[in-house]
């Protein structure tokens, strides 16, 4: 798949993304992925490539970059038990820092780039995120309705906001929890909130899967959850905004 860079301007500066388009040229529907808190790295721009082969322009912005270009902690190629201790130490004041008012504003910035961009072709967009940027996909869907019609969330803190972020949510929603992150009396709970705000959603626990099953660069990772993932995604993005 064609792969590019981007510096997007935003109110606080430049944010710097990753991209990736389909073969051939042309316009197709587009997708904003936020990365989980390790940032973009090659985990991430493969799942980007991938889901540009199904037909979709797809952006990856480095959602902390006030605090400068990606990569900003020095990641092992596999974050296993002994190295997770320090690499948290190293995002978390990165995550904490990413209010939910930084980003309301960046959705602005992040959504009017991907729109305009000419691969892209007129119509609504999808956003999907991982872990932290799942949660900052809901918020980006609801604070931006009127450009937003699907959005994903996998191993996400979603519920983090209250039931109060999602009434301004109009898109279709699919959530994907690990097993390990929510009880079936707490996912019973989270569906009520979503279905008292009028939200059209799916939310399911991944079976036999912990925090961060996306991601194959991490102990975390389920080969099973990835495909369930994948299977969930894309009827979602087909079904919101047209085959790819």
């Amino acid at each position: 798949m064609p792969t590019t860079t981007f510096l997007i301007p935003t109110a606080d500066g430049r944010a710097d993304a990753f991209a990736a388009f389909p073969d051939g040229g042309g316009q197709h529907p587009g997708v904003l992925m936020y990365p989980d808190g390790f940032g973009i790295r090659p985990v991430l721009r493969e799942m980007a490539s991938e889901l540009a082969g199904h037909g979709y322009c797809v952006l990856v912005p480095n959602v902390f970059y006030r605090h400068g270009p990606a990569p900003l902690t020095e990641l092992p190629g596999y974050i296993g038990a002994e190295a997770r201790p320090a690499v948290m130490a190293q995002v978390m004041p990165l995550i904490q820092a990413h209010t939910a008012e930084r980003v309301r504003s960046d959705a602005d910035a992040l959504l009017e780039f991907l729109v305009g961009r000419p691969e892209v072709c007129d119509g609504p967009v999808a956003v999907t995120g991982y872990c932290i940027g799942g949660l900052t996909a809901m918020r980006t869907a609801a604070a931006r309705p009127d450009r937003v019609a699907a959005v994903a969330a996998f191993h996400a803190p979603v519920a983090a906001d209250g039931p109060g972020l999602f009434s301004g949510i109009t898109a279709r929603v699919h959530l994907g929890h690990a097993a390990g992150d929510i009880t079936p009396d707490g996912l019973s709970e989270l569906n009520l909130s979503l279905d008292a705000a009028g939200v059209g959603h799916t939310s399911e626990i991944y079976p036999g899967t912990v925090h961060g099953f996306t991601m194959s660069d991490t102990d975390a990772f389920s080969a099973s959850g990835l495909r369930r993932h994948w299977d969930r995604l894309l009827p979602l993005l087909s079904g919101s905004l047209g085959s790819g």
